[in-house]
């Protein structure tokens, strides 16, 4: 694939905004709908936000870090930008597909890049049950909550909860546990991406949880299910020296 039609897209961020700017005088900016590749200025949320919008078109989208951490990012450069583009290794996505029932009997439906967790909306402790395809694995888990993870978002609130890193390509999901009190010792688990995850609120009305999933939250739920989307693919460039694949790999090995 050659890319010739570049849409650029950046956060409301001034050092983003004026370099969109920039590129746009260098390259032109076609419109999405003529464009065959999306460049993203901007830092994780923008690019996040950029996917969301592609999950429709699969649209290949190339990231420059004008933000903060910028994990799903390139290094910023303005040169040779066709160059990458036309050089760059494409890594496949697939989102996680969220559904919820709350107390209140609504239902809603959302799609997530990195993870869906589910989290305490008091000072109690959530209480939990999960089933893996219908089969109850845990009675009842009591903590703050508890995530599950894509391996692009392994390294993000997933590791932060302390939960495992997982290698690109690996068809893994982690279901990692926030601050367990019962039980105490048990640190999540890794399934295959082919599973269908359910949680259950115990005692929903007396212990709320809410379940957020990328920017979309929903409250006061009574059952989570959760299963990635296959049928939907996202296509993300990197520079060969910066494949994300590479970058999670190394997240291993930072002390």
């Amino acid at each position: 694939m050659v890319y010739k039609n570049i849409h650029f897209v950046s956060s409301d961020d001034q050092r983003a905004s004026r370099a969109a700017k920039r590129l746009s005088n260098l390259h032109g900016n076609a419109p999405i709908s003529e464009a065959d590749v999306v460049v993203v200025l901007g830092g994780d949320g923008t690019m996040l936000e950029t996917l969301h919008a592609s999950f429709e078109n699969g649209m290949p989208i190339y990231g420059m870090n004008r933000g903060t951490v910028g994990f799903l990012m390139n290094e910023y450069e303005e040169s040779n930008l066709y160059d990458r583009l036309n050089s760059a290794q494409t890594v496949t996505l697939h989102p996680l597909e969220m559904k919820t029932l709350d107390v209140h009997g609504n239902e809603s439906q959302s799609l997530c890049i990195n993870e869906v967790a589910l989290l305490r909306q008091t000072r109690q402790a959530a209480k939990l049950r999960i089933s893996i395809d219908h089969q109850i694995r845990m009675q009842e888990l009591i903590c703050d909550g508890t995530l599950i993870a894509t391996p692009a978002g392994s390294t993000a609130y997933n590791l932060s909860a302390h939960g495992p890193i997982i290698p690109l390509g690996s068809e893994l999901l982690a279901l990692t546990p926030i601050s367990a009190f019962r039980p105490r010792r048990w640190r999540g688990a890794l399934l295959p991406s082919t599973v269908k995850i359910e949680i259950e609120i115990r005692e929903p009305r007396k212990r709320p949880v809410s379940a957020v999933a990328d920017d979309t939250e929903i409250r006061e739920v009574l059952r989570v299910t959760v299963c990635q989307k296959h049928s939907i693919t996202l296509n993300l460039l990197f520079d060969p020296e910066h494949n994300l694949e590479e970058r999670i790999l190394n997240e291993q090995f930072i002390p």
